[in-house]
């Protein structure tokens, strides 16, 4: 007998988020962790602009508190200034993971989602109609099962192995020491300080006598034993490369690292489906690896509610693999290419110049700034030749309500619902949502003009655009049905 409707493996930040998307859609989910509490560690400092977005649409930043936003780019250590884009692709910065799972999991128990800690999944097999999930908790041993089980247990995920999910793997070439420590004064060094042979040092202030230190160097080991790291160690090389003592200051953490990757072939295999490191994951990197694990869960949460509640049409589901493991394939990629130059000894300083020199130009700097910051995602959501098309509709443009109210987008998507704008210019815009449900129609005018007309436009749950007129091929209903199933016929409503 089926106890949830879904089963999230991981309470990090994708694990939090998935289970409050899914709420939202109306599913029973429940949350399992293997740590009996929380933990003080922050490996992420932040997060891109559209994860950022992903959290604002759903009305959550003001739970994070005070964060900063980070007003230069760079990709692989080199610079290009943000202020020449034509839109606002800056980052959070300086804000603790523990800070983002603090306001998520307040989020969720807002929402009502359980979340149990000290369970560690230790088996699972597939049944015509769910998932049979073995777990060991602070009470033994026991069962569960769900109609879907998500895997957002990160890296190595134990939920992917018991799946048989195989993954491309690259294996590491170098390590890294990180420590998080206080009462020592440091010069900050936030993107690196490159040294030579191919060595790097990063000091990020966290607050007063408060500093995350980062180590890069070829000596280090690159399958570290987890657990062996001493801070003696961490103190030892930092001096080393520095020639700065850090011996008499406190750690808060340490952790050592390679520099290893690993894609998963497949981030659904029946009712198993993965996200975040489980489904792609690649080195410590400014947050790339988490600001597309939070993106993972905004593509798939609402497939799946709507999935679970017999609304979707046929192969919505297969579209979260679709879609997100080519921006896994990109990730890991770009990931790759950022470390070489990031890291590269001095034969790559060529390489460095010519693409500071490249990224001096808007359209260089457009594209980069679209990697780093999530800006750049591209669905394929339907024909047609709008620019917005298959992109994420902006979350801070503006409409003026039919009372002269005017709301963002951003705040529009609150609920969860995808939304069908029109600005009156499609008389017949009702008629196509009646008796569709996760679907909101709203009329208003746009407070700024468009770039390009955009009289009706169909966003998804998740952000993107689906379908504009002008400028799609497709007509609305093939767009409705394919992303919210068939309207019911109004004959048979009601039986």
């Amino acid at each position: 007998m089926k106890t949830a409707d879904v089963i999230v493996v991981g309470a990090g930040p994708v694990g939090l988020l998935l289970a409050g998307e899914l709420r939202l859609g109306g599913v029973n989910v429940v949350v399992y962790d293997k740590l009996s509490a929380p933990t003080d560690e922050s490996r992420a400092l932040g997060f891109n602009r559209r994860a950022a977005e992903s959290l604002g649409q759903r009305g959550l930043l003001p739970r994070l508190g005070e964060f900063r936003w980070g007003p230069m780019g760079h990709f692989g250590g080199v610079r290009f200034d943000l202020d020449m884009l034509d839109e606002d692709h800056s980052g959070v910065l300086g804000l603790s993971q523990v800070r983002t799972e603090t306001a998520l999991a307040g989020w969720l128990a807002d929402l009502g989602v359980p979340v149990h800690r000290g369970r560690e999944v230790t088996g699972l097999r597939e049944e015509a109609d769910g998932v049979v999930v073995s777990f060991e908790g602070p009470d033994g041993p026991g069962e569960e099962t769900a109609g879907y089980l998500v895997g957002c247990d990160g890296a190595g995920s134990t939920v992917r192995a018991l799946a048989g999910i195989p993954a491309t793997e690259w294996a590491a070439t170098r390590g890294m020491y990180t420590a998080e420590i206080t009462g020592v004064a440091l010069r900050p060094r936030p993107i690196g300080e490159r040294l030579p042979g191919g060595s790097m040092v990063v000091c990020t202030p966290l607050g007063p006598g408060r500093f995350r230190v980062v180590i890069h160097d070829l000596s280090l080991p690159a399958r570290p034993e987890p657990g062996a790291l001493t801070f003696a160690e961490v103190a030892d090389a930092w001096q080393r490369l520095t020639g700065e003592s850090i011996h008499e200051a406190q750690p808060q953490w340490l952790w050592a690292c390679g520099n290893s990757a690993a894609l998963a072939e497949e981030f659904r295999r029946g009712r198993v489906l993965l996200a975040g490191d489980a489904a792609h994951e690649i080195p410590p990197l400014a947050a790339w690896g988490l600001s597309a694990g939070l993106q993972d869960a905004a593509n798939l949460g609402w497939k799946l509610a709507a999935t679970i509640a017999g609304r979707a049409p046929e192969g919505l589901l297969d579209t979260y693999h679709a879609e997100r493991h080519a921006v896994g394939r990109e990730l890991v990629r770009n990931a790759q290419a950022a470390q070489k130059i990031y890291l590269g000894e001095a034969a790559m300083e060529p390489i460095r110049e010519v693409m500071g020199e490249l990224l001096a130009h808007q359209d260089a700097a457009e594209q980069i700034a679209g990697i780093v910051s999530g800006l750049g995602i591209r669905y394929e959501l339907g024909k047609g030749e709008h620019p917005l098309l298959g992109r994420r509709l902006a979350p801070e443009r503006e409409l003026t309500l039919a009372d002269g109210t005017r709301t963002r987008v951003a705040d529009l998507l609150h609920t969860g619902h995808g939304l069908l704008i029109t600005t009156g210019q499609d008389d017949g815009a009702a008629a196509h949502t009646t008796g569709r449900t996760g679907l909101d129609l709203v009329t208003g005018t746009w407070t700024t003009t468009p770039d390009e007309p955009l009289d009706t436009v169909l966003v998804r749950p998740d952000g993107y655009v689906a379908w504009t007129a002008p400028g799609s091929d497709d007509d609305l209903t093939a767009a409705l049905d394919r992303w919210f199933g068939p309207a019911p016929d109004p004959r048979t409503a009601g039986r």
